[in-house]
């Protein structure tokens, strides 16, 4: 569970941070799964756009790939949604 001050922390460092995956029509399916888990895995932090086209919102979609991932949801603003999860053996960011 992140506190407000990791979470703020995080906030400042998703909002420099590129998207790097987007959730369309085709929603969330096991090979986006992985490809979010994989990225985590890397970067810690991940920030993902949810397209109109989706039959997912933002929040929903964040909740879902939060629970597949083991990650913790750092924001949800309009359609975008940002994730983390602390690499243990190789931490990139410093809470």
């Amino acid at each position: 569970m992140l506190t407000s001050k990791q979470r703020a922390k995080l906030k400042g460092i998703a909002s420099t941070t590129d998207t790097i995956f987007q959730i369309g029509k085709g929603g969330i399916q096991d090979t986006l799964i992985k490809q979010v888990d994989d990225a985590i895995r890397v970067r810690e932090l991940v920030k993902i756009k949810v397209l109109e086209n989706s039959s997912y919102n933002a929040k929903q979609a964040a909740e879902e790939l939060a629970e597949k991932t083991g990650s913790e949801v750092v924001q949800v603003i309009g359609n975008k949604l940002v994730l983390y999860r602390k690499n243990i053996k190789e931490p990139v960011i410093e809470l």
